[in-house]
């Protein structure tokens, strides 16, 4: 565990391995530690950089609503690179953590060397359904508010075991309206000029993801799309809770030499994948 004070905040982090740079960016309301098993596997071919977004975890909560963006969030990931020392990274994230990864391309493609987006989406064109979304966000922020840190207590298996793990039920209850609420069709249309090998990551059962990670190979020049096979029962989120990426070379005419480009779970289940254009191997 490190920690380093980057855009006014102290952001905490873990680097591990040695090779091409991965950064490894957690959904809302989990923590950098969903990544642990991705430090054990990779860390003998890549250096591995997983960080608690704003709000989560031990990085720092700021009081002021004002401090949590989509916009922050990318500045966050590009002033822990250049802290380290990482001029090209693949950048990967799960959930909320794939939208900030989808928009950290788009910002900053020169640093980008691949993309993995997991159980993710790049938002919605229609302002009907971007509202809908955004007030379940709402709700949710309301929901921590009223209960606390308790308001995790009946999710996901990641979101349970980070109640001991989040320093401000606030922090979380701010990040849900400035981080999980969308504005405007931005990454969505700006799928097709994605220019480096992209990995889309979605289990079986994750339904509410199953649609929007098809798209996203579809829009994404040459992206492949990988169905991660659960041989038990779903707790909602399926990549969310198991899914290693297996370090693998590639040679890639878009100038990424090395990227993680499959994923195994905990009970090796079958895989099967789809996507046009050159596979990631």
């Amino acid at each position: 565990m490190s920690r380093a004070r980057l855009n006014g905040i102290e952001i905490d982090y873990e680097v591990s391995g040695s090779g091409p740079p991965v950064l490894l960016t957690h959904g809302y309301s989990a923590t950098r530690r969903m990544w642990d098993g991705q430090h054990r596997a990779l860390g003998d071919a890549y250096q591995v950089i997983s960080w608690s977004m704003r709000g989560h975890g031990q990085t720092e909560s700021p009081a002021e609503s004002s401090k949590y963006s989509a916009d922050l969030t990318i500045g966050d990931m590009e002033a822990l690179l250049r802290h380290l020392g990482v001029q090209r990274a693949v950048i990967g994230g799960l959930s909320l953590g794939g939208v900030a990864s989808l928009g950290f391309y788009l910002a900053h493609p020169e640093v980008t060397r691949a993309l993995v987006i997991c159980d993710s989406g790049p938002g919605y064109r229609n302002a009907e359904a971007r509202a809908t979304w955004n007030q379940r966000a709402q709700e949710r922020a309301a929901e921590l508010e009223a209960r606390g840190l308790d308001a995790l207590s009946g999710r996901s298996r990641e979101m349970r075991e980070a109640m001991g793990e989040h320093r401000s039920a606030q922090g979380l209850a701010h990040a849900a309206r400035g981080m999980l609420t969308q504005e405007g069709s931005r990454l969505i249309d700006g799928l097709p000029s994605i220019r480096v090998p992209t990995l889309i990551i979605v289990g079986d059962k994750d339904q509410p993801f199953l649609v929007p990670c098809e798209y996203m190979a579809k829009k994404i020049p040459g992206a492949t799309r990988r169905i991660s096979i659960s041989r038990r029962r779903s707790t909602g989120s399926c990549a969310t809770s198991s899914t290693v990426f297996r370090p693998a070379s590639a040679a890639s005419r878009r100038g990424a030499s090395r990227a993680p480009a499959g994923c195994i779970r905990g009970t090796a289940p079958d895989s099967r994948s789809s996507g046009s254009g050159r596979a990631l191997p």
